[in-house]
């Protein structure tokens, strides 16, 4: 008969990795931005509980479907990092999720369904453009790409 292990209760930052698919750095540049927590030995090493290979998971998969580290961890926040989430965090989180992945899809739309008559404009500040200057907004403040002139402007100051 095989014996079977009983897995660690805690994982050091190279297990974590290996297990992730995320290098170490990354996971310091995720604990650095609040994303994830861990805990220190005596050593000062980072140890991680089990339930930080869900978190990652799912940190990954908002950074491929192109949310920000900073939207991440708004999404996040109902369960705090090193915390074992009660079914009312996880559900507050899934809301959350919910509608910013609808309010992506809504916005993905409507660039879909209004940027044939946009293509080519490349001013922005084009009368009837209905995505970036509705109404012509822009048009009484500059003529030609008043959005890109603008932007110019504020990166040259010192």
């Amino acid at each position: 008969m095989q014996q079977v292990t009983k897995p660690p209760k805690v994982m050091s930052v190279g297990q974590v990795a290996r297990r992730s698919g995320v290098p170490v750095s990354t996971l310091h540049f995720y604990e650095a931005k609040g994303l994830i927590g861990s805990e220190r030995t005596d050593g000062n090493q980072r140890r991680y509980s089990r339930d930080i290979l869900r978190r990652i998971a799912i940190i990954k998969v908002a950074q491929d479907l192109g949310f920000s580290l900073a939207e991440i961890a708004d999404l996040l926040r109902p369960i705090p990092p090193g915390k074992q989430p009660s079914a009312a965090e996880v559900s507050q989180m899934v809301a959350g999720w919910k509608d910013a992945i609808q309010a992506r899809i809504d916005g993905l739309t409507e660039l879909r369904d209004k940027m044939e008559g946009c293509i080519g404009c490349g001013c922005l500040s084009k009368e009837d453009c209905p995505l970036r200057n509705p109404d012509d907004r822009l048009g009484a403040r500059a003529s030609g790409p008043a959005l890109l002139q603008r932007a110019g402007q504020r990166q040259a100051r010192p």
